[in-house]
Protein backbone atom coordinates (compact mmCIF):
# COMPACT_ATOMS: atom_id res chain seq x y z
CA UNK A 1 0.00 0.00 0.00
CA UNK A 2 1.20 3.40 -0.82
CA UNK A 3 2.09 5.99 1.95
CA UNK A 4 -0.50 8.30 1.02
CA UNK A 5 -3.06 5.63 0.95
CA UNK A 6 -1.86 4.41 4.37
CA UNK A 7 -1.75 7.56 6.04
CA UNK A 8 -5.79 7.86 4.49
CA UNK A 9 -6.60 4.68 6.17
CA UNK A 10 -4.82 5.73 9.63
CA UNK A 11 -6.56 8.89 9.72
CA UNK A 12 -9.97 7.23 8.79
CA UNK A 13 -9.31 5.05 12.13
CA UNK A 14 -8.23 7.67 14.27
CA UNK A 15 -11.43 10.03 13.05
CA UNK A 16 -13.52 7.38 14.16
CA UNK A 17 -11.71 6.33 17.35
CA UNK A 18 -11.17 9.69 18.96
CA UNK A 19 -13.56 10.99 21.50
CA UNK A 20 -15.35 13.62 20.41
CA UNK A 21 -16.76 16.78 22.87
CA UNK A 22 -19.84 18.94 22.34
CA UNK A 23 -19.19 22.54 21.18
CA UNK A 24 -20.47 24.89 23.89
CA UNK A 25 -23.41 26.72 22.68
CA UNK A 26 -26.03 29.20 24.22
CA UNK A 27 -28.85 31.29 22.47
CA UNK A 28 -30.00 34.41 24.48
CA UNK A 29 -33.70 35.54 23.24
CA UNK A 30 -34.68 39.26 23.76
CA UNK A 31 -38.18 38.17 25.36
CA UNK A 32 -39.60 35.90 27.75
CA UNK A 33 -40.72 32.21 26.14
CA UNK A 34 -38.20 32.04 23.45
CA UNK A 35 -38.83 35.22 21.80
CA UNK A 36 -38.07 38.05 19.85
CA UNK A 37 -34.27 38.62 18.73
CA UNK A 38 -31.51 35.67 19.29
CA UNK A 39 -27.89 35.60 19.88
CA UNK A 40 -25.90 32.62 19.88
CA UNK A 41 -22.74 31.87 21.74
CA UNK A 42 -20.09 29.48 22.03
CA UNK A 43 -17.42 31.06 23.73
CA UNK A 44 -17.47 34.12 26.47
CA UNK A 45 -19.31 37.27 25.77
CA UNK A 46 -18.08 40.40 28.01
CA UNK A 47 -21.84 42.04 27.03
CA UNK A 48 -24.37 40.47 25.30
CA UNK A 49 -25.85 43.90 25.56
CA UNK A 50 -24.10 45.07 22.43
CA UNK A 51 -25.97 42.64 20.61
CA UNK A 52 -29.41 42.74 22.11
CA UNK A 53 -31.07 45.18 24.31
CA UNK A 54 -31.95 42.58 27.18
CA UNK A 55 -32.24 39.35 27.85
CA UNK A 56 -35.68 37.72 28.29
CA UNK A 57 -34.77 33.85 27.70
CA UNK A 58 -32.03 31.24 27.37
CA UNK A 59 -31.83 27.99 25.78
CA UNK A 60 -28.54 26.03 26.47
CA UNK A 61 -28.04 23.38 23.82
CA UNK A 62 -24.26 22.44 25.80
CA UNK A 63 -22.87 23.79 28.63
CA UNK A 64 -22.59 24.68 31.56
CA UNK A 65 -22.42 28.09 31.64
CA UNK A 66 -22.63 31.22 34.40
CA UNK A 67 -24.26 34.27 33.25
CA UNK A 68 -23.04 37.21 35.49
CA UNK A 69 -26.08 40.50 36.30
CA UNK A 70 -23.67 43.02 34.83
CA UNK A 71 -21.01 43.11 32.02
CA UNK A 72 -17.25 42.11 31.98
CA UNK A 73 -18.32 38.95 34.54
CA UNK A 74 -18.94 41.39 37.36
CA UNK A 75 -22.52 41.02 39.33
CA UNK A 76 -24.60 38.26 40.21
CA UNK A 77 -23.90 35.13 39.22
CA UNK A 78 -26.31 32.00 37.69
CA UNK A 79 -25.48 29.06 36.53
CA UNK A 80 -26.88 27.69 33.67
CA UNK A 81 -26.67 23.77 32.40
CA UNK A 82 -28.39 22.38 30.05
CA UNK A 83 -31.92 22.86 29.27
CA UNK A 84 -34.53 26.02 28.76
CA UNK A 85 -35.32 28.58 30.57
CA UNK A 86 -38.04 30.30 29.63
CA UNK A 87 -37.92 33.54 31.59
CA UNK A 88 -35.58 34.91 34.90
CA UNK A 89 -37.38 33.13 37.48
CA UNK A 90 -36.33 30.07 36.36
CA UNK A 91 -32.31 30.87 36.47
CA UNK A 92 -32.58 32.59 39.84
CA UNK A 93 -34.95 32.41 42.79
CA UNK A 94 -33.41 36.17 43.93
CA UNK A 95 -36.61 38.39 43.47
CA UNK A 96 -34.34 41.89 42.69
CA UNK A 97 -31.44 40.47 40.53
CA UNK A 98 -32.58 38.88 37.11
CA UNK A 99 -30.66 40.68 34.75
CA UNK A 100 -28.42 39.10 31.90
CA UNK A 101 -25.36 40.49 30.64
CA UNK A 102 -21.99 38.77 30.49
CA UNK A 103 -21.78 34.87 29.99
CA UNK A 104 -18.56 32.24 29.96
CA UNK A 105 -18.58 28.63 29.72
CA UNK A 106 -17.54 26.51 33.26
CA UNK A 107 -15.00 23.46 33.09
CA UNK A 108 -16.27 20.48 35.05
CA UNK A 109 -15.43 16.97 35.57
CA UNK A 110 -16.32 13.09 36.38
CA UNK A 111 -15.43 13.98 40.22
CA UNK A 112 -16.28 16.04 42.80
CA UNK A 113 -14.87 17.15 46.21
CA UNK A 114 -15.92 20.42 47.79
CA UNK A 115 -14.04 21.93 51.71
CA UNK A 116 -15.71 24.34 53.47
CA UNK A 117 -14.25 25.82 55.52
CA UNK A 118 -15.52 28.06 58.92
CA UNK A 119 -12.63 30.69 58.89
CA UNK A 120 -11.19 33.25 56.19
CA UNK A 121 -7.69 31.14 55.28
CA UNK A 122 -8.90 27.70 55.70
CA UNK A 123 -8.96 27.74 59.13
CA UNK A 124 -11.89 26.96 61.95
CA UNK A 125 -13.99 24.03 61.09
CA UNK A 126 -14.45 21.91 57.93
CA UNK A 127 -17.01 20.12 55.67
CA UNK A 128 -16.20 18.32 53.27
CA UNK A 129 -18.75 17.21 50.32
CA UNK A 130 -17.70 14.54 47.86
CA UNK A 131 -19.90 13.57 45.06
CA UNK A 132 -22.85 14.61 46.77
CA UNK A 133 -25.75 17.70 46.65
CA UNK A 134 -26.31 19.66 49.97
CA UNK A 135 -29.72 21.42 49.75
CA UNK A 136 -28.72 22.76 53.99
CA UNK A 137 -25.60 22.97 55.86
CA UNK A 138 -27.12 22.72 59.22
CA UNK A 139 -29.28 19.60 58.37
CA UNK A 140 -25.40 18.08 57.61
CA UNK A 141 -24.29 19.52 61.15
CA UNK A 142 -22.58 22.49 59.80
CA UNK A 143 -23.39 26.05 60.75
CA UNK A 144 -24.49 28.78 57.51
CA UNK A 145 -20.80 30.30 57.71
CA UNK A 146 -18.14 29.84 55.18
CA UNK A 147 -15.30 32.17 54.92
CA UNK A 148 -13.12 30.21 52.92
CA UNK A 149 -13.11 26.91 50.38
CA UNK A 150 -11.42 24.97 48.19
CA UNK A 151 -12.94 23.18 45.49
CA UNK A 152 -10.40 20.16 45.01
CA UNK A 153 -12.59 18.81 42.35
CA UNK A 154 -15.09 19.64 39.70
CA UNK A 155 -16.90 23.07 39.44
CA UNK A 156 -19.88 23.33 42.69
CA UNK A 157 -22.16 26.55 42.67
CA UNK A 158 -23.02 28.13 46.59
CA UNK A 159 -26.48 29.48 47.43
CA UNK A 160 -26.89 32.19 50.30
CA UNK A 161 -29.84 29.81 51.59
CA UNK A 162 -30.99 26.47 51.40
CA UNK A 163 -32.69 24.44 48.93
CA UNK A 164 -30.73 26.21 46.52
CA UNK A 165 -32.06 29.61 46.51
CA UNK A 166 -30.99 33.62 46.77
CA UNK A 167 -27.50 34.89 45.40
CA UNK A 168 -25.27 32.14 43.72
CA UNK A 169 -21.39 31.74 44.14
CA UNK A 170 -19.36 29.48 41.42
CA UNK A 171 -16.49 27.72 42.83
CA UNK A 172 -14.24 26.64 40.27
CA UNK A 173 -11.27 24.21 41.00
CA UNK A 174 -8.60 25.99 43.29
CA UNK A 175 -8.60 27.84 46.54
CA UNK A 176 -10.85 30.62 47.79
CA UNK A 177 -9.23 31.84 50.48
CA UNK A 178 -12.07 34.54 51.12
CA UNK A 179 -15.64 35.06 50.58
CA UNK A 180 -15.10 38.12 48.77
CA UNK A 181 -12.81 35.63 46.37
CA UNK A 182 -16.06 34.19 45.43
CA UNK A 183 -17.73 37.76 45.15
CA UNK A 184 -19.66 37.43 48.25
CA UNK A 185 -20.21 40.33 50.31
CA UNK A 186 -20.78 38.23 53.67
CA UNK A 187 -19.53 34.48 54.27
CA UNK A 188 -22.93 33.00 53.95
CA UNK A 189 -23.64 29.80 52.09
CA UNK A 190 -25.86 27.37 53.18
CA UNK A 191 -26.48 25.35 50.59
CA UNK A 192 -24.57 23.65 47.94
CA UNK A 193 -24.45 21.27 44.77
CA UNK A 194 -22.63 20.14 41.82
CA UNK A 195 -22.46 21.97 38.79
CA UNK A 196 -23.21 18.95 35.86
CA UNK A 197 -21.61 19.22 32.52
CA UNK A 198 -23.44 16.60 30.14
CA UNK A 199 -20.19 15.01 28.65
CA UNK A 200 -20.21 13.58 32.29
CA UNK A 201 -23.38 13.60 33.45
CA UNK A 202 -26.07 12.41 30.87
CA UNK A 203 -29.03 13.45 32.49
CA UNK A 204 -27.91 16.74 33.95
CA UNK A 205 -29.09 17.85 36.86
CA UNK A 206 -30.71 21.35 36.25
CA UNK A 207 -33.01 21.42 39.79
CA UNK A 208 -36.52 23.90 39.82
CA UNK A 209 -36.23 26.16 42.62
CA UNK A 210 -39.52 25.66 43.30
CA UNK A 211 -39.39 21.60 43.87
CA UNK A 212 -36.02 21.88 45.93
CA UNK A 213 -38.06 24.10 48.34
CA UNK A 214 -41.06 22.14 48.30
CA UNK A 215 -38.33 19.24 49.42
CA UNK A 216 -37.27 20.70 52.44
CA UNK A 217 -40.38 21.74 53.75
Amino acid sequence: MHRKAKKQVEDRRLKKTSPTFPILQLAVFEFENFRGKKVELSGECKDVLEKTQRVGSVIVESGPWVGFGRPSFAGEQFVLEKGSYPRWSTWTSCQSSYNLSSFRPLKDSADHKLHLFEKAGFEGRKMEIVDNDVPSLWAYGFQDRVASAKAVNGTWVGYMYPGYRGSQYVFEHGDFKHWNDWGATAPQIQSVRRVRDMQWHKKGCYIWFENAAKRLR
